[in-house]
C-alpha cells in the first residue's frame, strides 16, 4: 500500500464521520466509498521480476500504441485506467542518468497525441551497453506524477521508481537492439511482463 492512499482514506472516512455526526448516515456513504476506492486504488502488490536480457513493462495497462522510427527504435504505450495499480517499475536496471519533467496538457491519456502534449515526466535509465526512456505521462483525470528517484541512482529491473495518480499513460523508448515481445490491445503488469527482448549482439 503506499502511504498516498492511507492518508486520503483517513481524511475521507474522517470527513464521512463528521457529516454522520452532523446529518443523517446517507449523507457520509459517498465519502466512505471514496475512502475504500483510495485503498483499492494505492494498493502496491509485490511482483516476481523475469530474469534475463528483457525489459520489463513500467506500468500496468493495456498497450495501445507500438509506433516504431526509422532508425529502428520503437515506443510502447501503456494507458492506466483509474482499476490499474499505478506504481510505476524501472523497465531494465542500470544508472538514471536524467530524469526530465516537462509541463503540458491534460488530454485523455489513451490517445496518441498525449505521447507529447500531455505533462510527463521522462526517466533516462543506461545499463548492460543500452538505454531506456521511460516516460510518465499525466491523463485528464491524473494531475500529480511521483518520481522517486534522481539522477545517477541506481536501479534493478522492476524496482519501484513512483506513480501517477488517477488515470494515467507509460510510454517506454526503446532502440534497435531490442525487439518488442508485446502486442496492442495486450494487458501488461508493472514489473513482470516482458515488453521487449534484447536482441543478440
Amino acid at each position: 500500500m503506499v502511504m498516498d492512499g492511507i492518508y486520503y482514506a483517513v481524511a475521507l472516512a474522517a470527513g464521512g464521520a463528521m457529516v454522520n455526526f452532523l446529518a443523517p448516515w446517507p449523507f457520509a456513504v459517498p465519502l466512505y466509498i471514496l475512502a475504500g476506492f483510495c485503498l483499492y486504488f494505492f494498493r502496491d502488490p509485490e511482483r516476481e521480476i523475469p530474469q534475463g536480457a528483457v525489459a520489463v513493462a513500467p506500468a500496468d495497462g493495456k498497450v495501445v500504441a507500438i509506433v516504431p522510427d526509422s532508425a529502428g527504435a520503437h515506443r510502447i504505450s501503456i494507458f492506466l485506467n483509474i482499476f490499474d495499480v499505478h506504481v510505476n517499475r524501472a523497465p531494465i536496471g542500470g544508472k538514471i542518468m536524467c530524469v526530465k519533467y516537462q509541463k503540458g496538457e491534460f488530454l485523455v491519456a489513451s490517445k496518441e497525441a498525449a505521447s507529447q502534449a500531455n505533462e510527463q515526466n521522462a526517466i533516462t535509465i543506461e545499463g548492460n551497453g543500452s538505454r531506456v526512456v521511460f516516460k510518465q505521462i499525466a491523463g485528464l483525470i491524473a494531475r500529480r506524477i511521483v518520481c522517486y528517484k534522481k539522477p545517477g541512482d541506481m536501479v534493478e529491473a522492476g524496482e519501484r521508481v513512483g506513480l501517477i495518480k488517477f488515470g494515467s499513460r507509460a510510454d517506454v523508448l526503446v532502440g534497435p537492439e531490442w525487439e518488442v515481445a508485446v502486442g496492442v490491445g495486450e494487458r501488461v503488469t508493472a514489473g513482470s511482463s516482458v515488453i521487449a527482448r534484447r536482441r543478440p549482439d
